[in-house]
Order: C-alpha cells, then sequence, then structure tokens
C-alpha cells in the first residue's frame, strides 16, 4: 500500500474507489502532477471517474495537508504528496521536470533578522530552475 493511502487510511478517510484511485496516481517520489494530469491517470484505471471528482478530492487532500499544492511555472497547480517531508523543488526550464531536493541547511533559519523586516516568517519556498541532463 502507498504511502498517502496508509496515511489517509490511519486518519479514517473514507476510500472510496474514486478517491483511491486518485491516491494512488499520487504514489510517488518525485510526483507533482497537474489536475488533468490526475484525471487522465485516474481515468485510466477508473474510466467512469469525473474531472469534478479529481478536482474535489484533490482539494480535500490539500485541506488535509496530505497534499501540497506547488506553482512551478506560474501556471497550473500541481499536486505534490511529499507533504511530510519538508523539501524544495528543481525545475527544468525546457521540458518542466520537477524533483524534489533537499539541500543542507534551513532557508527559514538561513534569513538573518536585518533581512525578515519584522516579519514572522511561518514558510519558505525555494525554487532551483535549471536544464535537466535530457534537454541538456
Amino acid at each position: 500500500m502507498s504511502d498517502l493511502l496508509e496515511r489517509l487510511r490511519g486518519r479514517g478517510w473514507r476510500l472510496t474507489a474514486q478517491r483511491r484511485v486518485v491516491a494512488e496516481v499520487l504514489d510517488g517520489d518525485h510526483v507533482h502532477l497537474t489536475a488533468d494530469e490526475v484525471h487522465a491517470r485516474a481515468a485510466e484505471r477508473l474510466p467512469e471517474i469525473s474531472r469534478a471528482t479529481v478536482y474535489n478530492t484533490l482539494g480535500e487532500l490539500v485541506s488535509l495537508g496530505e497534499v501540497l499544492e506547488v506553482s512551478t511555472d506560474r501556471r497550473a497547480m500541481r499536486y505534490d504528496p511529499n507533504a511530510h517531508h519538508p523539501h524544495q523543488h528543481l525545475v527544468c526550464a525546457k521540458c518542466g521536470t520537477v524533483r524534489d531536493v533537499h539541500p543542507a541547511g534551513d532557508p527559514l533559519a538561513d534569513l538573518p533578522d536585518n533581512e525578515r523586516f519584522g516579519f514572522t516568517v511561518s514558510d519558505v519556498e525555494v525554487t532551483y530552475r535549471g536544464i535537466c541532463p535530457n534537454c541538456a
């Protein structure tokens, strides 16, 4: 069983066939699919699944804190099931491939007090951009 499915089952979340297939599509490392990509993959497994069901399920997963919404290209939101492990993203500027990265250090701790301008910082999002080996 996938890590996401185990977490959802542990929370007592009702796993209908539609919810289960969405969770299965999101399973794995370096998963950063758009809602349309989730729907297309889910429909391969469960042809009757509607786009609305996929969007509603993704919204519930985000609300539960089990999936992150990330914007890597400033257009379509992507859904990342790696919500419980702090990480940053590395994005290919040509093909859009997204990889999770875990650089050393804490970007929040690395921000000096004089650069916080009085803000109480609660979250940091860092996106590295470059060209992947396949596109180079």
